[in-house]
């Protein structure tokens, strides 16, 4: 069992030289060090999450809490962190559009990396001073600059991955990944003999992979209920979301409620 996409290539490797032995990779696919080959044999797995749910679900749900004046942060722009940008749009497009609102703006940018660096601190700080209220800190580590610039500013942000409510109190939310259920369901066809080798699967709202963390976020109006009927909706693949294949750039993604200024 191993996390991330640094296991990627050593996982590609490993998968050849012990046939044997069963490996999960979570949160990526195997692939060759120049990313020309991508390949999983039957002794491996490699499970992904649609992360345009995940984001959409944290900028819906923003939206219906009375939040107007949005920021994404991203990292690098990698597929997994432009669809949790593009998800962040459309949620907070649609959210407006039942509200009936107009003249939301979104600021969305792209660090370059997954580092915490006072460039984006900086960044962070001059968003809310211009009154941006909440950003989607979406890069690992970069969002620690995010909270410092929060903290500092009475800003609020919505975390990524994981439930990040215990890393600052300015933490509203988390778009996470539902690494858990990901796991339980492959061990559990492992032990009963269906181990899934060989295949590249998406987890998304059908099967537990994406989620808001409800009892932990610090909604206040956004509810229980709220959360279970978009939910169902995802489930139900009743949303149709852009991802990374569809569109080059956040600002082909088609909305009328929200203003997207891509800043590079």
């Amino acid at each position: 069992m191993t996390p991330g996409f640094l296991f990627e290539e050593p996982i590609f490797i490993a998968q050849d030289m012990y046939p044997d032995v069963h490996f999960v990779l979570i949160d990526g696919n195997p692939h060759s060090a120049d990313y020309s080959e991508f390949r999983t044999e039957k002794n491996a797995v490699g499970i992904v999450f649609a992360e345009e749910q995940a984001g959409f679900l944290a900028g819906y749900a923003a939206v219906k809490d009375g939040y107007t004046k949005l920021g994404f942060m991203g990292g690098m722009a990698v597929p997994a962190v432009i669809r949790f940008g593009y998800g962040f749009v459309q949620g907070a497009e649609l959210a407006a559009l039942e509200m009936g609102i107009e003249g939301l703006v979104m600021n969305y940018h792209y660090t370059g990396g997954f580092a915490a660096t006072p460039e984006a601190q900086a960044l962070a700080a001059a968003w809310y001073a211009d009154g941006i209220e909440v950003i989607f800190a979406c890069g690992g580590p970069v969002g620690n600059s995010v909270m410092a610039a929060a903290e500092a500013a009475g800003g609020k942000v919505i975390g990524v991955d994981v439930d990040q409510s215990g890393e600052s109190p300015t933490v509203i939310t988390s778009a996470v990944k539902g690494l858990a259920p990901a796991v339980e369901q492959t061990l559990a066809a492992y032990y009963a003999g269906e181990f899934p080798g060989g295949e590249a699967q998406v987890k998304d709202a059908a099967l537990d992979g994406v989620g808001l963390p409800m009892a932990s976020s610090k909604f206040t109006t956004f509810t229980q209920e709220d959360y279970d009927k978009i939910y169902a909706q995802l489930v139900a693949g009743e949303i149709a979301l852009l991802k990374d294949t569809d569109v080059a750039s956040v600002v082909e993604i088609p909305v009328a409620r929200v203003t997207v200024t891509e800043i590079k």
